[in-house]
């Protein structure tokens, strides 16, 4: 895809990837091979047909492409923008053996993107059930599972406690990356299998556990928005954030605009940012848009960043300085931030996520005069709906447990997404989704 130029980006919220011109679609999809047996389908985590969709855009029909991409997966604008396709269906493609590979994902957004200029074909929805199925959360996960158990004719009711839906797609991921229009078109098309959106709804607060219970499914989606933090001294100084309530603050509530928005954010002159993930990049690069000079920090080397690789070089044209094997141990400051005391480290041997393991070099600190400091390393399940369900069995973390098609201990509530696995993937939350779904379905069919 084409960017944006990088001095101009930084200046606004706008998309960075300008996406495929038609001409430069259909060019793409003519290279594939549509292979007999497509290792891409196996490599993605919902089941489209990419072979399908991708020989209807070769042949210009992209209104039979859109169809086959909404076969298995309702949120095509979304994933063609923020699923990881290189390493999934794009690290198998077999071109990728001895030339670059389909660019899957930017053929998927195309023709999502086509479709939503040209009017939404929906697909079919089966006879209604009379069951009734609720959904908790409106993130990737909820939206997935309750577009499928839609179509399969059930009533779905989604509560949503945030006054927008969409979850970590509306508050977690920036304009630049994800704009906020393309998921609420998506979210509609949900909607308009029949699905009903509560917003403002706390489960267990605004409605009680009992009438969530008595639906005929339940299904938990509720994310992993409870955010972790180093423990670290001077982490209750002011100018500390998370990144969940930084990008919150952003993306979902307009804090950039204060005081058009009622929603105050710092705008420092310099900010830290703890992490090496794709969260990591997001809040260094909307601090930057808010006109700070910014340091990424992160205890291990770039080769290791759990981020795509395409973030990472969006977040260095842009300016922000990249402080690898390295660790804070102190944030500095009396009320208020004023700077971040770190320390370098050495790699050692591989540890059980099969990366180098950082180790403090004694006598290496150096401080960074800064007067915010981010700190996006890692995100568990928020407890606040879990611990009111009695019976619902959870591991160590706060994770909910789950058989191999997301049931839980209790028989017709089933959970899968963030809530279940940590933080992971938009796509790898769908995919569980709609095997979640799937059970659903055949528990309230009787079969």
């Amino acid at each position: 895809m084409s960017d944006r130029p990088a001095d101009v980006r930084i200046r606004d919220f706008g998309e960075v990837d300008i996406g495929l011109s038609t001409d430069e679609a259909i060019n793409e999809a003519a290279r594939c091979l549509q292979c007999k047996r497509p290792l891409c389908v196996r490599g993605c985590p919902v089941g489209i047909d990419i072979p399908a969709f991708i020989r209807e855009v070769a042949e210009g029909n992209f209104p039979a492409a859109a169809r086959a991409l909404k076969e298995q997966n309702m949120l095509p604008a979304i994933c063609g923008r923020v699923c990881p396709q290189e390493t999934q269906c794009e690290g198998v493609c077999i071109l990728g053996n001895r030339d670059a590979p389909i660019r899957i994902g930017a053929i998927e957004r195309f023709v999502a993107d086509w479709e939503r200029a040209n009017g939404p074909d929906l697909p079919e929805v089966a006879k209604p059930t009379g069951r009734r199925v609720a959904v908790v959360g409106s993130g990737p996960a909820g939206l997935t599972a309750a577009a499928e158990l839609a179509r399969a004719g059930h009533a779905v009711t989604i509560f949503e406690s945030l006054h927008e839906a969409g979850g970590v797609l509306t508050y977690g991921i920036p304009a630049f990356r994800l704009p906020k229009d393309v998921v609420k078109a998506e979210i509609d098309q949900v909607l308009a299998l029949g699905a009903r959106l509560k917003k403002n709804h706390v489960v267990g607060r605004s409605i009680g556990v009992d009438e969530l219970l008595s639906y005929d499914a339940v299904f938990l989606a509720t994310g992993a928005g409870l955010p972790a933090f180093m423990g670290i001294p001077g982490e209750n100084l002011n100018g500390v954030y998370s990144a969940n309530e930084f990008l919150t603050r952003v993306n979902l509530m307009h804090a950039e605009a204060f005081p058009e928005f009622d929603t105050p954010v710092l705008h420092a002159a310099r900010v830290a940012v703890i992490g090496g993930g794709n969260v990591a990049m997001d809040a260094a690069r909307v601090a930057r848009r808010l006109g700070a000079k910014v340091f990424l920090i992160y205890r291990r080397g770039e080769e290791e960043m759990p981020a795509r690789r395409a973030e990472v070089v969006h977040a260095k044209e842009e300016g922000i300085e990249f402080y690898t094997c390295a660790n804070p141990v102190r944030i500095l400051g009396d009320q208020h931030v004023t700077g971040i005391e770190c320390v370098k480290m050495a790699l050692c041997g591989i540890d059980a996520s099969g990366r180098r393991s950082p180790k403090p070099i004694e006598g290496s600190e150096f401080t960074l005069d800064v007067d915010m400091v981010i700190q996006a390393i890692g995100t568990s399940p928020n407890p606040l709906l879990v611990s009111l369900i009695p019976g619902l069995e959870r591991g160590r973390k706060g994770n909910v447990i789950v058989d191999e098609n997301g049931r839980t201990s209790i028989p017709h509530v089933y959970a899968a997404g963030d809530i279940v696995t940590g933080a992971a993937t938009v796509i790898e939350a769908m995919g569980s989704a709609k095997k979640a779904a799937a059970a659903i379905n055949a528990m309230l069919k009787g079969e």
